[in-house]
């Protein structure tokens, strides 16, 4: 890993239009890139937007707007997946978005991490959808929960409360990760969340020993408004942001943005992983595997497995035919 700049981008989705969220999406990528940025990471399910609905309304008067979902969702490979690769080869900056995808007739909370060439390097889908979020998505598998090898380092991915998930962040760790790149969706449920946001990044960071670049998205009043007329359940889709970059040794390397829009930009000094794994490598010296260890299922759990036929035998052996050579001539 070299030294890098990072930036943590908590920006508003737009919930009115098909194409204005990745719109938005490049434009921030523009601004990132002409201020030095090489790994831009964006908010959770960003694209269309996350699933508020879903925390406000009950499953019974959500199906309209979890139908629009559906409408406006990702397909991967896809239109939407093109301009994020392209995005990237031209300011040739590594990204991290979050989107909801579409795969047949299901909706999936997918974190796709770009390289700065424009390949995506990996799409994986949140294995275990939170409380609400179980009636919009179904979940991954363990094919995702793995670091891949970038132009800015080695990263890895986990969404929200995943990372209430010890084994799936270990698994990560003894993965060498060295950036962690976290999404929540922020806008919810008040203060209490982006405090339980920071100390989970931050112990994640402590832990890992590696960077954690952490991104919360934003709702403006009137998109709260848009979403429900009920001032109590507004309320509920306030607060809960906390955009920002930690250091190996658990430290803020930038001022978090915690409401509004805006860029947590910092340079990441890979000199700094060493020197907290120096004193604590959690899947090194600090270990101990002759006590504890984790099994890992990286299998791609596809609904249908084709098995290849074996290759046809004789139709005489087939049908029980003796052996040409056994037969007695006469």
């Amino acid at each position: 890993m070299k030294r890098i700049k990072a930036a943590a981008i908590q920006i508003a989705p737009d919930l009115a239009t098909a194409t204005g969220t990745i719109d938005r999406v490049c434009d921030a990528i523009d601004r990132a890139a002409a201020q030095g940025v090489e790994l831009a990471v964006f908010p959770e399910t960003f694209i269309p937007y996350y699933p508020y609905f879903s925390f406000i309304s009950p499953a019974v008067q959500m199906g309209k707007e979890h139908l629009r979902l559906y409408e406006l969702a990702v397909e991967v490979p896809g239109p939407i997946t093109e301009r994020l690769s392209q995005a990237a080869s031209q300011h040739g900056m590594a990204l991290v978005v979050g989107v909801n995808e579409r795969d047949g007739g299901s909706l999936y909370n997918t974190q796709l991490i770009y390289d700065a060439d424009g390949t995506l390097l990996l799409k994986r889908r949140k294995i275990t959808p939170t409380y609400h979020e179980r009636m919009v998505w179904g979940q991954g598998d363990g094919s995702g929960i793995r670091a891949v090898d970038s132009a800015v380092g080695r990263i890895g991915a986990l969404a929200c409360w995943e990372h209430y998930n010890p084994l799936a962040r270990f698994a990560l760790m003894a993965d060498r990760e060295e950036i962690h790149c976290a999404q929540f969706p922020g806008s919810m449920v008040g203060q209490i969340f982006a405090d339980q946001i920071e100390v989970t990044i931050r112990h994640h960071a402590l832990e890992a020993g590696c960077f954690v670049v952490n991104a919360t998205g934003w709702l403006t009043d009137d998109q709260i408004c848009s979403i429900t007329p009920d001032d109590k359940l507004r309320n509920a889709l306030r607060g809960g942001c906390y955009s920002a970059i930690i250091s190996p040794e658990g430290v803020p390397l930038c001022a978090p943005i915690t409401e509004g829009e805006g860029m947590a930009i910092a340079e990441l000094d890979p000199a700094l992983i060493t020197k907290r794994k120096r004193m604590l490598d959690s899947v090194g010296h600090y270990s101990r595997p002759d006590i504890f260890t984790l099994q890992i299922d990286r299998t791609a759990n596809a609904q249908v497995r084709i098995r290849k036929e074996e290759e046809p035998h004789d139709a005489r052996l087939s049908i029980g035919a003796p052996d040409e050579e056994a037969v007695p001539a006469f």
